[in-house]
């Protein structure tokens, strides 16, 4: 039998897994820079924290979740996204206690969806996620979303347009439940069961839905922006002025209301026309959901925060991923086995000392051997035969200028170290 990996699942192999410790790298920094420090969640919990959080009306929880039972019949799921598990540690290990009110916090890794594969969309996918809870202020909002700005700009995709909108508080979200219900209670017998469904539980569900999008009471129903309250309003028209003040580019999109249960007031997604991702092209999203940490035991605790699949991200960062940055600092060539029982020394020495090396284990000739210095990059080629083994001494060849050099093996790192210092070629 011919073993393949499962549907909706990729091998990220080792010409590709840079590319990925590139864009890791990019998001750490942006994290450094805000002040947002790193949170690590097992990659399974309790479904019920995901039923409580994410909401068992949502097509996350009702349809794409992998759910299983333990061996002592507890129902486990692979974590679907990241917020639940974040907002579980922070009430279970009770960081609400910490001098600091405000925690900033950022993960990333793999989340399952039982979803049909696509371009960019994998049922083991990742997601790079931030969270910032303990404040409810539009500052906080504003932060929230000027860092997934940074983030996408970053990556150097072209025409993106912040959008948002506001769901308001409960006495908001109370007013719109009732208009909704009222707009769609004629017509209910001609939505899809899901929706059905929906209308009782959740009836803002009902505008995320893809079977009835072109249902001409789609297009008219009521907006969330025109239920808030005074508090929901002002709210809103803060966040609407910072960003005006930080010249941040934004389109107040009525339409936009996010497919997870647990959000309230400012939601918003970044939307791009960059050729690489396709017209119109979701790159990520978030908003605040002020409910959620009470939901899951806590104390009333406000959050915001925001998520990107990073495979999304991958494709945005381009092919400009530049192997030759990563390449070895030395590729030790061999010619015979007291050369290789050197060459083996030399390695281990030259990796203690912090340098990147590897050496030919195939018992190959000098062009097969220069063949794979090419291919790993190799700033310098280490040539040691039977001569040099008599002479305690190296050939040293420097990839990028071609000139060689006989150099004493007790000089060995302090030719390398000078090198570099004198030469900026290999950079």
């Amino acid at each position: 039998m011919a073993y393949k990996a499962p549907r909706g699942t990729v091998d990220i192999l080792p010409t590709e897994s840079g590319k990925w410790q590139e864009l890791e790298q990019l998001l750490r920094t942006i994290c450094a820079n805000y002040n947002v420090k790193e949170m690590r969640t097992p990659i399974f919990e309790h479904t019920e924290l995901f039923n409580r959080a994410v909401g068992d009306t949502t097509d996350v929880v009702s349809k794409e979740m992998y759910t299983f039972e333990d061996k002592k019949g507890r129902s486990i799921t692979l974590r679907p996204e990241g917020t639940a598990g974040i907002v579980r540690a922070y009430v279970e290990n009770k960081l609400y206690g910490m001098p600091e009110k405000l925690q900033k916090v950022y993960y990333m890794g793999p989340m399952f969806r039982y979803e049909r594969p696509q371009n960019g969309r994998q049922r083991q996918f990742h997601q790079f996620g931030v969270e910032m809870l303990g404040v409810e202020s539009p500052y906080v909002d504003v932060e929230c979303m000027l860092m997934a700005v940074t983030v996408v700009k970053a990556l150097g995709l072209k025409n993106i347009q912040l959008h948002i909108n506001s769901l308001g508080d409960q006495e908001s979200r109370d007013a719109y439940r009732e208009a909704l219900q009222n707009h769609f209670q004629p017509v209910l017998n001609e939505l899809c069961h899901d929706c059905q469904v929906r209308y009782e539980k959740n009836p803002l569900r009902i505008l995320d839905c893809k079977v009835d999008k072109n249902h001409p009471m789609m297009q008219t129903a009521p907006k969330t922006i025109d239920y808030l309250s005074d508090n929901a309003k002002a709210h809103f028209e803060k966040v609407c002025a910072l960003l005006d003040d930080l010249e941040i580019d934004y389109v107040v999109d009525p339409n936009l209301v996010r497919g997870l249960d647990y959000y309230s007031h400012t939601v918003f997604e970044i939307i791009s026309d960059d050729p690489k991702l396709g017209a119109g092209s979701t790159v990520g999203g978030g908003g605040r959901y002020n409910g959620l940490v009470e939901e899951l035991g806590g104390p009333q605790t406000p959050g915001v925060g925001f998520a990107f699949g990073m495979e999304r991200l991958m494709i945005a960062l381009g092919d400009d991923h530049d192997d030759d940055d990563e390449g070895l600092d030395v590729y030790i060539m061999p010619l015979g086995t007291e050369a290789k029982d050197l060459a083996m020394q030399i390695m281990t020495m030259l990796r203690a000392n912090g340098f990147t090396c590897d050496m030919d284990q195939c018992d190959r000739g000098l062009k097969g051997q220069f063949k794979s210095a090419d291919r790993f990059h190799a700033h310098f080629s280490m040539i040691i035969g039977e001569d040099e083994v008599q002479k305690e001494v190296v050939n040293m060849k420097c990839n990028h200028t071609k000139e060689q050099v006989e150099v004493p093996l007790e000089n060995i790192v302090e030719f390398i170290e000078n090198h570099y210092e004198g030469d900026h070629d290999h950079e």
